[in-house]
C-alpha cells in the first residue's frame, strides 16, 4: 500500500512560482528513483489541463496518463512551502504532494487527504508547522486536537438503506468508511464480523480498532426499522478507533440516550446532525422532518458506467467536477457499485473519495432549473472518458 513516510518530506523550501515547484518535485521524483526525467513534462502538461490545487492550501501535482510509462515505481515526494505558492486562481499551496503512479495506487493517499480538507485551520498550521513527522500526523489526522484527529462529515451518514439485516448496515458502515481512509481491507473484514451492542431506542453501536487508518465514525440508517429480537434498529453508529478522538461523540450520544433524544437526533438533516454530535455542548437537538434517501429525491437523476481504465483518479474526477459546476442545480453523486452515500458532484475530494474503479456505476441525482441538462452533460463527459480514451 502506498503510504507516506517522515523521509518523503522537504521542510523550508520555496519557489517562484507553480511551474518552478512541480520542476522541483519532479527532480524530487526522478532523484529517489521513482520516474524518469521525462516524467516532468507529464507533470507541467497535467498542470496545464487542469490545476492541481486541492485546497486548504495542498496541492497535488503528478503526470498525464500518457507519461505513465515513466513511472518506474509508484511513490510520493512531499514539498512543504512556509512562504506559499502561488498556484493560480487566487489559490496558495503550502504543501505540494507530488505523486508517481503507476496504475491507482495513488487514490489511497487522495482518500486519506478528505479529512484534511474538510477541517478548518489547516493552512495556519501549514504555514507554520516545522518538522516532517509534524506534517505526517497532520496529514495522518494524529494531532492533539480531536477535530483534526476524528472525521465524521455528512457524507458518511447513509439514511433509507434497504437493508433485511444488520450485517448488512454493517457492510454499508464499513464502506463508508472505508471510502473515507479510515478503515482498510481487514479493518472492513473486522466490522463486519463484530457484534454490535444496543444502546438504547433502537440505537445500535459497534466499535473496532484492528485495521483501522484513522478515527471516523459512520451511520447507517434502515428504511425499515430491523427486528432485533427484544429490541429494534433505527441506527448504526460504528466506530473505528485509532485513538481516542472519537470519545467525545460517543459522551454525547450517551447523554442524548440519558435524555432520550437519540430519535430526535437521526431527524435532522447529516449537516445539523454532524454539528450537533461533534459539539458537545450544543443546544438541545430540535427535530425536523428527517432527509429523504437518494431513492426519495425529487427531480433529475441519472446512473452512468465508468470506463476510465484507472477510474476517477485526480484527471477525470477534475473533470467530472468541472461539469458539475458549469450548472446551478445542487447535483449528488453516490457510487451505487459500493453503495456509497451521495456527495456533493462539484467537490473534487468528496468524488475522489468515492473510490470509484473501472466498471463502478455512479449515480447521479440533480435538483434545480437546469437539473435535465447538468445529468445530460454528466453523462455525456462520463461516455467521452471524462477527457482520457475510455
Amino acid at each position: 500500500m502506498l503510504a507516506l513516510t517522515a523521509q518523503d518530506i522537504y521542510l523550508q523550501q520555496s519557489a517562484a512560482s507553480k511551474e518552478e515547484a512541480i520542476k522541483a518535485m519532479a527532480m524530487r521524483l526522478i532523484d529517489k528513483g521513482l520516474v524518469e526525467p521525462g516524467y516532468q513534462a507529464g507533470m507541467l502538461a497535467r498542470e496545464a489541463q487542469t490545476s492541481t490545487y486541492l485546497g486548504n492550501g495542498i496541492a497535488i501535482p503528478h503526470g498525464t496518463t500518457d507519461t505513465r510509462d515513466q513511472v518506474k515505481q509508484t511513490g510520493v515526494q512531499v514539498c512543504h512551502f512556509p512562504q506559499g505558492v502561488d498556484w493560480g486562481d487566487g489559490e496558495t499551496a503550502y504543501l505540494a504532494i507530488g505523486i508517481a503512479a503507476k496504475s491507482d495506487e495513488h487514490l489511497t493517499i487522495l482518500r486519506q487527504l478528505t479529512h484534511v480538507l474538510s477541517q478548518d485551520g489547516i493552512e495556519a498550521q501549514l504555514k507554520r508547522i516545522e518538522s516532517a513527522d509534524a506534517i505526517l500526523a497532520l496529514l495522518n489526522g494524529d494531532t492533539k486536537d480531536n477535530n483534526q484527529g476524528f472525521t465524521f462529515t455528512p457524507d458518511m451518514i447513509l439514511s433509507g438503506f434497504p437493508a433485511r439485516d444488520i450485517t448488512t448496515l454493517q457492510a454499508a458502515s464499513a464502506g463508508l468508511l472505508k471510502n473515507s481512509g479510515c478503515l482498510d481491507t481487514s479493518g472492513v473484514s473486522h466490522l463486519i464480523a463484530a457484534a454490535p451492542v444496543h444502546l438504547g431506542e433502537g440505537h445500535w453501536v459497534l466499535g473496532i480498532a484492528n485495521g483501522v487508518s484513522h478515527t471516523g465514525v459512520s451511520l447507517v440508517m434502515p428504511s425499515e426499522p430491523l427486528n432485533m429480537g427484544e429490541h429494534v434498529a433505527h441506527a448504526l453508529w460504528c466506530f473505528a478507533a485509532k485513538n481516542d478522538a472519537h470519545m467525545a461523540l460517543l459522551a454525547k450520544l450517551t447523554q442524548l440516550k440519558a435524555e432520550g433524544k437519540l430519535n430526535s437526533l437521526i431527524n435532522q438533516s447529516p449537516d445539523a446532525l454532524v454539528s450537533a454530535v461533534m459539539h458537545p455542548d450544543a443546544a438541545d437537538v430540535e427535530t425536523v422532518q428527517p432527509p429523504a434517501s437518494a431513492a426519495n429525491i425529487e427531480g433529475e437523476s441519472g446512473l452512468f458506467t465508468i470506463t476510465n481504465a484507472h477510474g476517477l483518479h485526480a484527471r477525470p474526477g477534475a473533470m467530472l467536477v468541472n461539469t458539475a459546476k458549469k450548472f446551478s442545480a445542487d447535483i449528488q453523486v453516490a457510487n451505487a457499485s459500493t453503495q456509497s452515500a451521495a456527495v456533493n458532484a462539484k467537490s473534487l475530494m468528496k468524488v475522489i473519495a468515492l473510490g470509484v474503479k473501472h466498471g463502478h456505476q455512479l449515480q447521479f441525482t440533480a435538483q434545480g432549473s437546469d437539473a435535465q441538462e447538468a445529468i445530460a452533460a454528466l453523462g455525456e463527459a462520463i461516455r467521452q472518458g471524462l477527457g482520457e480514451h475510455a
